[in-house]
């Protein structure tokens, strides 16, 4: 355990932003493919052609292309971006972790959102506290059971945890916990959340170890996966099916670049 290192918190996000499911994210991809195809079809078709294409004209036509670009899909479709989005395609036709995915919820507040994830069939919620922070009442979206309110019934910033409870919910989808963090060296986890311009996006990471933070009483883990920005409040899932804790930021380390962080699910149940 490397509880002697201390780092700073580089980033911890608190956005979600418009959703996108598994469907439309592999037609977005297989769109931008065909239309690379496309593009070279014509270039070798163009060959043919003696009249020479003026050269200046190439390059405007390349800048203004590459402004309607960045202009449409800012911090969406970069090349991690693609690779995570189909790494999550990939995942997501296992059933398990489809069943995984109904559990998990985008949370709404009057000025933000963030994500989320049920732990029992009346609707009990775990997310982080900065994603609910100073509201009592937020709105709970699953993906296929709808809208809800929900209270906000704990909130333990120390460890950037929060409580929610659905108002009249029943029969939901829900998550099962570990009783610990428990974990091998460089084990395998699953974690789903809503990074970037996505929702409910599935991946893999693997542990990397303990790590004590400036200003925080107890360490959390590392975690080497493409966390991104919208993947606080994600639950991080072991091969037993079970959530071993929740993610709440990452961090540009020394030795192992940058990692995303995640407080022990042990943390909730020492506040219960």
């Amino acid at each position: 355990m490397k509880e002697n290192q201390e780092h700073q918190v580089d980033i911890i996000d608190e956005d979600l932003y418009e959703e996108i499911d598994d469907e439309e994210m592999y037609e977005l991809v297989q769109q931008a493919r065909q239309e690379a195809w496309e593009r070279e079809r014509e270039r070798t078709k163009n060959k043919q052609v003696k009249r020479p294409f003026p050269k200046w004209m190439f390059w405007l036509i390349a800048l203004a292309l590459m402004f309607n670009i960045v202009a449409l899909l800012p911090q969406t479709l970069s090349i991690p971006a693609i690779d995570f989005l189909m790494t999550s395609t990939k995942l997501s036709t296992s059933q398990t972790i489809q069943s995984y995915k109904d559990a998990v919820v985008v949370i709404e507040t009057e000025g933000s959102r963030g994500t989320g994830f049920s732990i029992n069939a009346n609707g009990k919620i775990i997310t982080n506290e900065h994603v609910v922070k100073e509201e009592a009442e937020v709105t709970v979206a699953f993906r296929n059971d709808g809208l809800f309110r929900a209270s906000v019934v704990e909130t333990y910033p120390e460890v950037d945890l929060a409580v929610l409870q659905i108002i009249e919910g029943k029969d939901l989808p829900f998550l099962s916990l570990a009783k610990q963090a428990l974990f091998e060296e460089r084990e395998k986890v699953t974690f789903i959340g809503n990074p970037l311009r996505f929702q409910g996006i599935v991946n893999e990471g693997h542990i990397i170890d303990y790590i004590q933070l400036k200003e925080w009483d107890e360490p959390v883990l590392m975690i080497e996966a493409p966390i991104y920005r919208g993947n606080s409040g994600s639950p991080i899932i072991n091969e037993q099916g079970e959530v071993i804790g929740v993610v709440f930021a990452t961090l540009d380390h020394t030795e192992y670049g940058t990692v995303g962080l995640f407080i022990p699910i042990d943390y909730y149940h020492n506040r219960q």
